[in-house]
């Protein structure tokens, strides 16, 4: 007698429907808060669709946004390494369904199914190489340089899938706590940019790949 065949674990499909431990929320496009700075930290959050603004907030109040994130990506993780409270704010910038998924889910489902544990280290290895590349923009290329980056990684040029070029509303403000300058040099960029055919306004902000340009060209500030 034949044994029946189990099938095996696929972590997209886990990541996609609800179950025992993991709840969709679906989120507004007006800045709806996910979770705020200092609440319990009890679950890692997956992004279906849509974009997430992740912000901290000093003692001195003043407010940084630390990373803009999409589809595919994870957030909340650093409850896994023993965080008891929320280090960040995380907010909806577009429409967002996001799949919640309990820590201690997560923790059994790390332990019991390989394939999504090596699914959610390369996701953690390729943020930390995107860390490691966004010091080293801070630190030696040009605010335009920079913005140039961001407005492209936002648009998903150079990730796995489908580039989404329309961003969702992002103001110039935001922009430029992400690149660590002021509104009003995003403001002068950002119009060379349409000027350069590079991006432009059209019911949206449309990022086109000719940005890349000003990424791998030597540019002033």
């Amino acid at each position: 007698m034949k044994r029946k065949a189990t099938s095996a674990f696929d972590p997209k499909v886990f990541l996609a429907k609800v179950g025992k431990g993991r709840t969709l929320v679906d989120y507004k496009k007006n800045q709806q808060q996910v979770f705020s700075q200092g609440d319990p930290a009890d679950a890692i959050f997956y992004i279906q669709k849509g974009k997430v603004k992740v912000t901290v907030v000093s003692k001195q109040g003043k407010e940084a946004v630390v990373a803009i994130l999409g589809a595919d990506d994870f957030f909340g993780e650093g409850c896994l390494a023993g965080q008891s409270l929320r280090m960040a704010s995380a907010a909806a910038m577009s429409e967002c369904s996001i799949m919640r998924l309990e820590k201690s889910g997560v923790i059994s489902v790390l332990h019991s199914e390989p394939a999504f544990s090596e699914l959610f280290l390369r996701y953690l290895l390729s943020r930390n190489i995107r860390i490691e590349e966004d010091l080293v923009d801070q630190l030696f290329n040009s605010s335009e340089k920079q913005l140039a980056r961001v407005l492209l990684m936002m648009a998903n040029f150079g990730k796995e899938g489908k580039a989404e070029p329309v961003l969702p509303k992002i103001s110039q403000e935001t922009l430029a706590e992400i690149v660590g300058t002021t509104r009003s040099r995003v403001s002068f960029f950002m119009n060379r940019f349409r000027k350069l055919g590079f991006i432009e306004y059209n019911g949206g902000l449309e990022v086109h790949s000719s940005l890349l340009n000003v990424v791998l060209h030597e540019s002033g500030d």
